[in-house]
């Protein structure tokens, strides 16, 4: 058995109505976050939204019916609390996934990438501003892969942001890849590695996948979870 497995539980921070213009118009978007305990730390993966109420949020034309739920309590419902944690990753800065960054203990480490922290100093928005408290909050930056703890790394996956990054986890069943919104489901990431093979085997035409995807293959996932679905993709026994 890998001294260095974690377990991971899985929780909802909350939904929106995706807006009349969007593909899943009328649906209720899922945002999903993670804890994962490892055998020398307590990490968190993302934070959810900034709201403590049902709220209306614009963007662009678009005003979206924002439903949060409270991050303390979803911690205490796994068993967790903010204090226990000892280290936070965001894949990437928008504010249904670090919407809760302002809500962490000042001094708790919040690992991102460092480009996505350089846009975020630069955030005119005062909703994003708040909530992200990058002048309060102990960001660190990181460049390019980084392993915070053996068997846990974060792994650039840029596409949805220039700075977006996926969380690999060594876990009991195996590598687990926390994809955040590298991809939106497991039906996409599906698809992308069966553009993968179709390249492999020189069968065009060959639809587009990430330039990323090729080094998370390497890293031999059992599961991919992902931010905005609750379904999961599982590798073939």
């Amino acid at each position: 058995m890998n001294g260095n497995a974690s377990t991971i539980q899985r929780f909802v921070t909350g939904d929106y109505l995706a807006p009349s213009g969007s593909r899943s118009a009328g649906q209720r978007v899922v945002a999903v976050a993670y804890l994962v305990r490892h055998p020398e730390a307590t990490i968190l993966f993302d934070t959810g939204f900034p709201f403590d109420a049902p709220i209306t949020v614009n963007e662009g034309d678009d005003a979206v019916e924002t439903y949060p739920r409270s991050l303390s309590a979803s911690l205490e419902e796994i068993g967790s609390s903010l204090d226990e944690l000892d280290l936070v990753v965001n894949c990437h800065l928008h504010i249904d996934h670090a919407g809760g960054n302002y809500r962490l203990p000042p001094e708790l480490p919040i690992y991102v990438q460092e480009v996505e922290l350089t846009g975020a100093r630069d955030e005119k928005e005062a909703l994003v501003r708040d909530a992200l408290a990058v002048e309060r909050q102990a960001y660190r930056s990181i460049s390019g892969e980084h392993e915070l703890l053996p068997g846990v790394r974060c792994v650039p996956t840029p596409g949805h942001t220039a700075g977006h990054q996926s969380l690999v986890v060594e876990a009991e069943v195996g590598t687990v890849v926390l994809a955040g919104q590298a991809m939106s489901s497991a039906t996409e990431f599906a698809a992308a590695l069966y553009a993968l093979r179709l390249e492999g085997e020189g069968s065009p035409p060959v639809p587009s996948y990430p330039a990323w995807l090729p080094r998370v293959v390497e890293l031999a996932p059992r599961r991919v979870m992902f931010a905005h679905d609750l379904a999961i993709w599982a590798a073939d026994a």
